[in-house]
């Protein structure tokens, strides 16, 4: 009889919380498609360009002067003095690594900046998102590229894009 009543009220506390859980307002927001649509993305994405703009064009000669000294190495190296070719090989494997080094420290550099300036606009939609959530009176706001179906969930992708605009 214990185990019996046991069970009865394991069960009740199980479906009162489903029923807690149900009550749950919920909605869904598409936060890639506000992303996309941000203008202030394309400030960014200028700004950022224009941030890199001078070493850019300092990696470009870099690798022109590389291309055009290693066409002059195959054109003349057969005529040149092998101390002399071999003197230009080392400069220019010295010069490729140089290059490659910058190149690398470019992209590196270019892609830590992407993602601050990228973090900074997904934070202010999260704000956005919460704002827009608390007014509302959702409980729970889940990402509409998470979700495989959703059924009675309103979308408030709209209400927070203007929010963050």
């Amino acid at each position: 009889m214990k185990k019996w009543l046991c069970a009865a009220g394991l069960g009740l506390a199980l479906a009162a919380s489903a029923s807690v859980q149900a009550a749950d307002k919920i909605a869904v927001v598409n936060v890639a498609s506000i992303f996309q649509q941000l203008p202030q993305r394309e400030t960014v994405a200028k700004q950022l360009e224009n941030e890199f703009k001078g070493r850019a064009s300092e990696l470009q000669k870099m690798e022109s002067d590389l291309q055009t000294k290693m066409q002059k190495l195959q054109r003349d190296g057969s005529t040149m003095k092998a101390s002399d070719r071999s003197k230009s090989e080392n400069d220019l494997m010295a010069q490729r690594e140089q290059f490659s080094n910058k190149a690398q420290a470019f992209e590196q550099d270019n892609r830590r900046r992407q993602m601050e300036e990228r973090n900074k606009i997904l934070s202010r939609i999260q704000d956005a998102i919460k704002s827009v959530a608390s007014k509302d009176g959702y409980d729970i706001v889940i990402d509409a590229n998470a979700v495989a179906y959703v059924g009675n969930a309103k979308d408030i992708t709209a209400d927070v894009l203007k929010q963050v605009k």
